[in-house]
């Protein structure tokens, strides 16, 4: 009778085991495909976003050029003055005007490193406000469709098209987002510094 028991209760929890090995498993991935590229190349805000920041880039571009050609204007005018005193030490007029040159490139040195910087923080500001709406909307996306996983479409090396829902997010990010703010990022959004 002793033998009986333990063979019964081995028994027993070989036929517990399985339940409690499908209790612990994940559930089977239902899986949709997400072309991120296209979302921000297509999302109406990121278009109007792109435009103007685009605009701003082509003006700190000409800004720059003008900067460059006044300085090396000034700058070839000084040294063909300098290269006429012929190795002779330059007059206090000239080292005035030198320094100034100096003055001015770097003057222009940082108004384009701010134009740079505010272009820079504006790009952040966009995705930032794009990507602040995205969650909701891949979660909302993935709801409708029953999926438990969405991968991006770059990260995919082949997917059936019927997994692609690119367009189901574009349909609710253009109507959840439809304009964002395009100037720099908030001082309170701005990452801090260690």
């Amino acid at each position: 009778m002793k033998t009986i028991f333990p063979i019964a209760a081995l028994a027993a929890s070989l036929v517990a085991l399985p339940t409690v090995a499908s209790a612990q498993r994940a559930p089977a991935a239902v899986i949709v495909v997400i072309d991120n590229e296209r979302i921000y190349r297509e999302c109406n805000a990121c278009k109007s976003a792109s435009a103007q920041l685009q605009s701003m880039v082509s003006a700190a571009q000409t800004r720059e050029k003008s900067l460059n050609s006044q300085l090396q204007i000034e700058g070839t005018a000084i040294q063909t003055a300098a290269n006429a005193l012929g190795g002779k030490e330059p007059d206090a007029a000239l080292k005035a005007r030198a320094q100034a040159f100096e003055t001015k490139r770097n003057a222009a040195t940082q108004e384009l490193s701010r134009l740079q910087s505010n272009i820079q923080s504006t790009q952040s500001n966009v995705a930032r406000q794009v990507n602040a709406k995205l969650g909701n909307v891949y979660a909302q996306v993935m709801t409708a469709r029953g999926a438990n996983l969405a991968l991006d479409s770059g990260a995919t090396l082949a997917s059936a098209s019927g997994l692609d829902v690119t367009t189901d997010v574009l349909t609710a990010l253009n109507a959840a987002l439809p304009s964002v703010s395009v100037t720099p990022m908030p001082a309170s959004a701005a990452p801090k510094g260690r």
